[in-house]
């Protein structure tokens, strides 16, 4: 009988009871389990991130945690909200990049290094690379980069002084814009935009005075120039004149500097006989066809090849050494002649929504420095942008830029991905 009362219910539930009490400390005798189960002390977990609560008007919102952090899942490091979208947005067109390089870059791989996949292993490998570093650095404050802006864009100039060295650098098509470090090459102008957005940025929060932007961006200006390359500098320029504009100095002072960088640009165009040859085939496209209007041919009929819908993927005429640079400057060209019209339109329907994800962090954004920050990184990317795509479609004289994300080129993708980094840092700040 004792053995049977031991089983039943209310003698279990007192059994409970008394080893709870003993290994919790409570001291009052609860009625029932459930005041017991209520009455258990909390265990408070820490978590740094950020963990989905229910706030005072119902909706759902973030909040920290505070306590100590045993076990952290790593995916709660990616970035969530318009932070998360922009680092989404930004893998996808990478790995877009990835493949259409594999396909593009293949004719040319196999005619110069015997291996049909040599630029797409190359551009993997950056891939990773700047993958992990937009990662890095979106967890990094942005108070690291407004301390040592001064220090980054001094050695970005160092780096670009080093490409005029002959015994340093490379000259590939009359261009020196390349160093050689062993097995890596890289192009400092890349890296230089980074040092400038960040500078500039540090600039207006210390200085409203023109002549403080204006020194810097002119002799940043005339070492791409010297490279030559008219396109980064431009790009160059165009987010220089962005932070200037939204840093507080007057739109009037602006005004001279505009029109002087203009009738500059200008200059260099008529003072160069392959630059004022482009020019003119864009003015009339069908006045040099197997001379200076060759590229500009070859790419309408990569687009109109395209059509509506496209050839299919990897059924491209073009790249087969027809169009020069297919891999580079050109690829959008074999992009629209493979998925034709509405798949061009697709990749720049991803563009947009990463651009207006980047306004909305500039929008959002009070301090100062991450404010004009935020700004050079997103005139950066849509400035570069707007350039390729114009000259792919013949709206403006055709200039040598990459593609963000697409194009072939490792320095430009690393860069420009540290640099989403950095402004999905300052999302995360916001949020």
């Amino acid at each position: 009988m004792q053995l049977f009362k031991l089983f039943q219910p209310r003698q279990l539930k007192i059994g409970i009871i008394k080893i709870i009490k003993r290994n919790s400390g409570i001291q009052k005798h609860p009625k029932n389990v459930d005041i017991m189960v209520k009455m258990r002390p909390k265990l408070k977990i820490r978590n740094p991130f950020r963990s989905l609560n229910k706030s005072k008007k119902g909706r759902n919102s973030y909040k920290h945690v505070k306590g100590k952090n045993i076990l952290t899942p790593l995916w709660f490091l990616i970035p969530h909200g318009i932070s998360g979208r922009i680092f989404l947005l930004s893998i996808i067109l990478t790995f877009l990049g990835l493949l259409f390089i594999a396909d593009v870059s293949a004719p040319e791989a196999i005619s110069v290094f015997q291996d049909e996949f040599y630029y797409a292993k190359q551009q993997f490998v950056w891939g990773i690379v700047g993958i992990a570093a937009m990662f890095v650095v979106s967890n990094i404050k942005v108070s690291f980069w407004e301390k040592w802006s001064t220090p980054i864009f001094v050695l970005s100039l160092i780096l670009l002084l080093l490409v005029l060295i002959p015994g340093l650098s490379v000259k590939v098509l009359g261009a020196r814009r390349w160093l050689n470090l062993g097995p890596v090459r890289l192009q400092p102008s890349e890296f230089l935009k980074l040092g400038l957005v960040l500078y500039f940025a540090k600039l207006a929060k210390n200085s409203k005075r023109l002549m403080s932007y204006v020194i810097p961006l002119a002799i940043v200006a005339l070492l791409i120039m010297f490279q030559p390359d008219l396109g980064t500098t431009l790009v160059v320029s165009i987010i220089g004149l962005s932070q200037i504009l939204i840093s507080g100095v007057g739109m009037m002072s602006m005004v001279p500097l505009v029109i002087g960088s203009v009738l500059l640009a200008l200059f260099f165009i008529f003072s160069s006989d392959y630059r004022r040859q482009r020019l003119m085939s864009f003015i009339d496209p069908l006045s040099d066809v197997q001379g200076g209007s060759y590229h500009i041919q070859q790419i309408i009929f990569a687009l109109a090849s395209g059509g509506l819908f496209g050839l299919g993927l990897g059924q491209s005429k073009q790249k087969y050494l027809f169009l020069p640079e297919a891999s580079t400057d050109s690829i959008f060209a074999i992009i629209g002649e493979e998925i034709g019209f509405f798949g061009s339109c697709a990749i720049l329907i991803l563009y947009l929504i990463l651009l207006i994800n980047m306004f909305a962090v500039i929008k959002k954004t009070t301090n100062s420095y991450s404010r004009v920050l935020a700004v050079g990184i997103t005139s950066w990317l849509g400035s570069q942008t707007l350039i390729n795509l114009g000259s792919i479609v013949s709206a403006i004289p055709f200039t040598g830029v990459p593609l963000p994300f697409l194009s072939y080129g490792g320095s430009s993708l690393v860069a420009l991905l540290t640099a989403t980094g950095i402004i999905i840092s300052i999302a995360k700040e916001n949020e």
